[in-house]
């Protein structure tokens, strides 16, 4: 990572008013976190294979208040691994990678994340059918935002 990169995490902090940012590149991940003095705490850890993306299997909601509603069985929520901008397909002009309904396979892509004008494409780790599709196409998502509810099969 260098300086400029690092710069480029900090203007998109400031410009979206994050007080957190954790990057995952490469097998590289750093997290930058504003304190209460304003100042920036960076943390980086070098990345093994249990550190990538997985999508993760939720049987009770992570908040009880109102509101928050049980997981169906045998649905896996998709997270966002990272924070960036999402896309439902691969340009303006072409098909969403998937719709509502679809059925897909371990290895298809489901989505796009831009990040720091990198365009990470997000893959599903199991086979089923598309419940749910929770953001819009060009919606600011944050780290561990739900994005896809998966019906295995």
């Amino acid at each position: 990572m260098n300086p400029k990169e690092l710069k480029e995490m900090l203007a998109l902090m400031a410009e979206y008013g994050l007080t957190e940012l954790e990057i995952e590149k490469n097998g590289f991940k750093i997290r930058l976190k504003k304190g209460g003095s304003g100042n920036v705490m960076i943390q980086r850890e070098e990345m093994s294979e249990a550190h990538l993306v997985r999508p993760t299997e939720r049987t009770e909601p992570k908040s009880s208040g109102p509101g928050s509603a049980k997981e169906e069985e045998g649905v896996t929520i998709i997270r966002s691994p990272m924070v960036g901008t999402f896309y439902a397909a691969p340009a303006p002009d072409q098909e969403a990678y998937v719709v509502k309904g679809k059925t897909i396979s371990s290895g298809d892509v489901l989505c796009i994340i831009e990040a720091m004008k990198l365009m990470n494409e997000i893959k599903s780790e199991i086979s089923g059918r598309v419940v749910q599709i929770l953001v819009e196409n060009g919606q600011p998502v944050e780290f561990d935002q739900p994005l896809f509810k998966i019906q295995k099969t």
